[in-house]
This record gives C-alpha cells, sequence and structure tokens, in this order.
C-alpha cells in the first residue's frame, strides 16, 4: 500500500517543485550560458513569471549583456512601480552600461541612472546597496553632470545610520577618491 502511495504521489511531487528552483541552483553554480534559454523558454509559456524575468535579467547582467539586463528589469520596474530592488537593479545594468559605451551615448544615460537609484532609495529607506550606488555614482560624476560629494556624503550618513561598517567604508572610499589619504584612513581605521 505504502509502494501503492509514493508511485501516486511521486508525478505531484515532481511538478509541484518550482522549475525556479532549478533555474537559481543553476545561477549559483554560475551556468548563465545554460540557463540562460531555459528562462527565456519557460518564460515564453509564463510571460508574467516576475521572479523568472529577474532571474534572466540577472544571467544577462553577469553575462555583461547590458541591453538584455535593461530591458528585463524595466520590465519589473513597469510591473513592480514599487518595488526597490526592481529599481536598483534597472538603474545598476543602466550604469554598467554607461560604463562600457562612448562617454557620449552614457550622458543620455545619467538621468535615468540617478533617477532608478533616488527611486529606490525613495521607495526603502533601508536599501544598503542603493545607497552605496548613489555614494558612487555622486562621486564620479563631474559636477556639470550632477557629481556631488555633499550629496554622496549625505549617503554615506545614511549608510552609517544603516550599518556603521557601511558607512565608515563609504565615507573612507569618499575622502579617498578625493585624495584625502589622512581622512580616508581615519574612516578605514574605524573599522
Amino acid at each position: 500500500m505504502n509502494k501503492f502511495l509514493i508511485l501516486l504521489l511521486l508525478p505531484i511531487m515532481a511538478f509541484s517543485q518550482s522549475p525556479i528552483a532549478d533555474f537559481e541552483e543553476l545561477v549559483r553554480k554560475k551556468h548563465y550560458q545554460k540557463v540562460e534559454p531555459l528562462l527565456i523558454q519557460y518564460l515564453e509559456n509564463t510571460p508574467n513569471d516576475l521572479q523568472a524575468i529577474e532571474l534572466l535579467g540577472d544571467v544577462y547582467g553577469h553575462q555583461k549583456q547590458w541591453d538584455h539586463a535593461i530591458d528585463n528589469y524595466k520590465k519589473l520596474v513597469e510591473s513592480k512601480p514599487n518595488t526597490a530592488n526592481y529599481h536598483y537593479k534597472y538603474g545598476g545594468a543602466l550604469g554598467m552600461k554607461a560604463l562600457s559605451v562612448s562617454k557620449f551615448t552614457a550622458l543620455g544615460l545619467i538621468g535615468d541612472i540617478k533617477g532608478a537609484f533616488l527611486k529606490a532609495a525613495e521607495l526603502d529607506a533601508t536599501h544598503i546597496d542603493t545607497r552605496w550606488a548613489l555614494v558612487e555614482l555622486y562621486m564620479q560624476l563631474p559636477g556639470v553632470l550632477g557629481g556631488s560629494r555633499s550629496k554622496s556624503l549625505q549617503y554615506a550618513e545614511e549608510l552609517e545610520v544603516l550599518s556603521k561598517v557601511d558607512g565608515y567604508l563609504a565615507k573612507g572610499y569618499i575622502y579617498e577618491y578625493d585624495d584625502e589619504p589622512k581622512l580616508a584612513e581615519k574612516f578605514y581605521k574605524m573599522l
């Protein structure tokens, strides 16, 4: 009788296991090229599965296929505009694309990058990665394009409230970037 129940329940158990878990395992093992076509095929049948769309965006990001990653993250932002992490990933993919294209092309992306990170920060006051992204963005942008040490320090302060270690690292980074090694060292030593 027990064998009969096992045989009866086996197909149900097999169908109840999410393919997303299998995809996530492949991503964890860094089998990006193997999981990419599987996710694409899966999304043909379930085009509104946000978890699969995000995972495919992550796969594209790991492969530095920024346009594809941007497309996937944009779908997420449009589907769930109040999810901070979707805005963060969208801004991050745009930022990575900006680093890989000409400076002229990158200029056209700055507003969208800032907008995505600022929206993520607004939606989630505890999103540490977004604050790190804003610290770096404002430090690396020239002043004429909106770069600002004071804005970077503002987000470093927010980081410090969330995590002392992240706050001290961010401040050390800011001062090191500004070629103020003594101030940078002061914050690094506070770790």
